[in-house]
């Protein structure tokens, strides 16, 4: 298991923390995302992200499902970062 951080900006913070999508479309697949947010206030949030299989969750980010997601969210997906655990 891998662990990740991805960051990104979203439209309404309290919107994204409360919205079921992320448990929604990763938990079938073993994948879990702890949300957390910037306490100064500003759209930027970040998740660490538990990912067992790296292909499955590439190939996940890259269907509908996860654009369709991101939309729900207001996730801005041209602002994500992807950091990886050593």
């Amino acid at each position: 298991m891998a662990t990740y951080v991805v960051t990104h900006e979203v439209e309404d913070v309290e919107h994204w923390l409360a919205s079921p999508k992320r448990e929604e479309f990763f938990g079938p697949h073993g994948i879990t995302a702890q949300p957390f947010r910037d306490p100064a206030g500003s759209n930027r949030v970040a998740l660490v992200v538990e990912i067992p299989d790296l292909a499955v969750f590439q190939e996940l980010m890259q269907s509908q499902g996860a654009a369709d997601a991101m939309k729900h969210d207001g996730v801005r997906p041209e602002t994500m970062l992807m950091l990886v655990g050593k």
